[in-house]
């Protein structure tokens, strides 16, 4: 089926008002992007940003009369100072296969290879996680997840205790698994990724060792190895807690941090670790650390 999408920019204020109007007048769907190229660093849990000058996109059947429809949406008072709009016929391809196809077998380090299900295995005695992009954060093709898997990968793992603090896919944890980690304890404060880390687990044949908890269900646990990719902000905030479930002498890495937020967060870590190394992937960065 061929498309068209109706694209509007508009201040922020008002996008919501536009979106529900194009979906009044027959949107299949709707996005907002950002039409300034605003970098978006940190949200809080269930906050929408909306940028300053917001594209609102309108997905349209190509059969829609929209030259109505722009008539329609010119008479509202919303539109009447300056409405202008671009029209973009999408082309009519297999959407699902476009979107498989993007995805592709990845390698961290010298042993570690992340896989999905419909790709063949690159290295079948090599360690494949298996893991197809889903609800939840995680797929390995993000700076932060990659410096985090190249770390893991980097170390002797056999019979190490694992705390994946904000576990998404459960990527992380379920990587330290299958590179020999004894058992994991993985925390989310999104029901749905411990649903898919549960699922992943079990696809990868490590559901066996595997707990999953809500943070404030956390059961008292004590971790070789404290894995947190998450977001600078929550690192700070949680310092304490996630410090306590590393072991003396355990390690830590910490990422989802931009790079000039390193710095600071390796500072107030340092209250209880070694920091031994921060590494940069773009304009990201990870922190790894030994527990005094």
């Amino acid at each position: 089926m061929a498309y068209i999408q109706l694209k509007i920019n508009m201040v922020a204020e008002h996008v919501q008002a536009l979106g529900d109007m194009l979906t009044g007048n027959g949107a299949q769907a709707v996005t907002f992007l950002d039409a300034k190229d605003t970098p978006l660093y940190e949200l809080q849990p269930g906050e929408v940003l909306l940028w300053p000058d917001t594209q609102v996109i309108g997905l349209f059947s190509a059969s829609d009369d929209m030259q109505a429809i722009i008539d329609r949406l010119a008479k509202s008072k919303l539109l009447q100072d300056e409405f202008i709009y671009v029209l973009d016929p999408l082309e009519d391809k297999d959407w699902e296969r476009e979107w498989m196809d993007n995805f592709h077998a990845m390698k961290f380090g010298t042993r570690l290879w992340v896989c999905p299900s419909w790709r063949e295995i690159p290295e079948p005695d090599a360690v494949n996680v298996m893991l197809d992009p889903g609800l939840a954060f995680g797929t390995g093709t993000h700076a932060t997840t990659a410096l985090c898997l190249r770390w893991l990968d980097s170390l002797d793992l056999i019979g190490q205790r694992i705390v994946d603090f904000g576990c998404g896919s459960g990527i992380l944890g379920i990587a330290a698994l299958k590179l020999g980690a004894k058992d994991l304890l993985a925390l989310d404060i999104d029901p749905q990724a411990l649903v898919t880390t549960r699922e992943n687990a079990e696809r990868n044949n490590v559901a066996e060792r595997l707990q999953v908890t809500l943070p404030q269900d956390e059961p008292t646990y004590q971790a070789d190895i404290v894995l947190a990719n998450i977001l600078a902000a929550p690192l700070r905030e949680l310092c304490d807690v996630i410090s306590s479930y590393c072991v003396a002498g355990g390690k830590i890495i910490l990422s989802g941090i931009l790079v000039e937020q390193a710095q600071g967060i390796a500072a107030l870590y340092s209250a209880n670790f070694d920091i031994t190394a921060i590494v940069e992937d773009g304009d990201w960065a990870s922190i790894s650390g030994i527990k005094r």
